[in-house]
């Protein structure tokens, strides 16, 4: 009875300490800058020489991951308890859910991993990552995929705009972008979504260059970030003891 407490007890730990994410912005800020140094523009412009953008335009990934031993109804069940831990607080996480196949579709978004106040306007960059599992016995294929960088253009709220409005009002508190999204009372705020093939570093001319730069660095961070994590739990489970053995 004591052991079932104790694995309750971790799973619960495990179920609501992820909080609907993987990692933290802040963590995932500093694991890129210590993959790819903290100089965005010279790290965007690296990561591009390596990249290439799919037939839409997509930033793609794909990996290919071994689980020897393990059907496809058990690592079905087991992605699908991965994805619904992680990202419970998303209440349209997965999109597709299709045991025959063995294909598992879901979303995974992390706000406000670049931040920006440029002349004119104050951004904050979310993405919304689309990450698809392919399932057979003992292997999967996770696909990640991003096209565009959503934006929150904060217009009014740059350099110029703070010194000529002293009260501050309308700028944009990047610790709160739910309130700040959708947001049609305050006709200064827009809701933007930049083509990440139409910006920098795969366009060079850009005049939002600064918050590109580091907006993909952390888009591609975080797809290193979402593909250890499944791999870990592929082979390893959630907590550590998912077995037949209980």
């Amino acid at each position: 009875m004591k052991k079932f407490f104790v694995l309750m007890s971790l799973a619960l730990f495990c179920f609501y300490g992820l909080n609907a994410q993987v990692i933290k912005v802040d963590d995932l800020e500093k694991y890129a800058k210590q993959r790819y140094g903290d100089k965005w523009l010279d790290a965007a412009a690296n990561l591009a020489s390596q990249l290439e953008l799919d037939k839409n335009q997509s930033l793609t990934y794909q990996q290919v991951m071994q689980c020897p031993g393990r059907t496809k109804d058990q690592i079905y069940v087991l992605m699908n308890y991965w994805v619904t831990a992680t990202f419970a607080g998303q209440q349209s996480a997965i999109t597709l859910n299709d045991k025959e196949s063995g294909t598992i579709i879901f979303n995974a978004t992390i706000d406000n991993i670049a931040t920006h106040t440029g002349t004119v306007s104050e951004y904050s960059v979310s993405i919304t990552p689309v990450v698809k599992i392919d399932i057979k016995d003992g292997r999967i294929r996770v696909t990640y995929t991003v096209q565009n960088y959503d934006v929150l253009d904060n217009v009014g709220a740059g350099w110029i705009g703070a010194i000529a409005r002293d009260d501050n009002v309308g700028r944009n508190p990047y610790g709160d972008p739910k309130r700040m999204k959708k947001d049609a009372t305050d006709r200064n705020l827009r809701d933007e979504h930049w083509e990440i093939a139409k910006h920098y570093p795969f366009k060079a001319k850009d005049t939002k260059k600064r918050t590109s730069s580091k907006a993909l660095v952390m888009t591609h961070a975080y797809s290193n970030v979402i593909m250890d994590k499944i791999e870990e739990a592929l082979k390893h489970g959630i907590i550590g003891n998912e077995n037949d053995d209980w």
